[in-house]
């Protein structure tokens, strides 16, 4: 395990040595954790962009974090309902297809590794229309998470579209592969995703427009509308 170097991450380790060193006593607790050979592992202190794709993760949210609460005052119960319909939001995304039948439209994302299945929410009421003023206080939560949900979604989608300068030929999205169709209008932890099923390439040769397949319907759209998935993009790329 990873952590960064905070004093409750090395306390909370030093509390568990001590309670390891205990149970070691136990003859069924040493059968039982023979195997696991568990580790924590402590970045450099004061160096928390060691921590890279995780610290990446944090600073994301604390940006658009500050942007939604502005002047807002939540009680410690309205925050911790907040961080935790942000954390759904995050651990939602797709990484990767689940397989490659194209009749299949579900990926695995983190709240996989979670609670082993996709994560679920509750449809809700659309309220970024409505005046803050006339909000109850649990509306204001949702309120801020839809906004979150808004700004975070659409720069998460611009970072799995990024391209550098074209200096060699890229590879394009074939047919029948699983790719995140940008919608800015869906609530929160819901992404769309498609399958590409005709090509609709130019005079030159290149593909700019295709059809692609959802679970529920068929549209012909941009590939400038489609984004690739996290993990499809580095393999494509190498």
């Amino acid at each position: 395990m990873y952590s960064d170097n905070r004093t409750t991450f090395v306390g909370a380790d030093r509390a568990l040595q001590q309670a390891y060193k205990a149970a070691l006593q136990d003859p069924n607790f040493l059968n039982l954790t023979a195997s696991d050979n568990v580790t924590w592992n402590f970045l450099p202190p004061s160096a928390p962009h060691f921590g890279g794709l995780w610290e990446a993760g944090v600073r994301s949210v604390k940006i658009h974090l500050r942007r939604v609460l502005g002047p807002h005052m939540l009680t410690f119960e309205e925050f911790s309902t907040l961080l935790c319909r942000i954390e759904a939001c995050l651990n939602s995304r797709p990484i990767v297809p689940l397989s490659d039948t194209l009749d299949d439209y579900e990926c695995l994302t983190p709240g996989h590794f979670l609670v082993g299945s996709a994560l679920t929410v509750n449809p809700e009421p659309f309220l970024l229309n409505l005046n803050e003023n006339r909000l109850s206080r649990w509306q204001l939560v949702r309120h801020i998470t839809e906004r979150f949900w808004k700004l975070w979604s659409n720069d998460y989608v611009n970072t799995l579209q990024q391209r550098a300068k074209w200096r060699k030929e890229k590879s394009q999205i074939t047919l029948g592969q699983l790719v995140l169709l940008r919608h800015p209008t869906l609530p929160p932890c819901k992404w769309e995703l498609s399958r590409m099923t005709h090509c609709h390439p130019g005079s030159d040769g290149f593909t700019r427009v295709v059809t692609v397949k959802t679970a529920t319907s068929e549209y012909r759209r941009p590939i400038v509308k489609l984004c690739v998935l996290p993990v499809n993009s580095e393999a494509t790329s190498n």
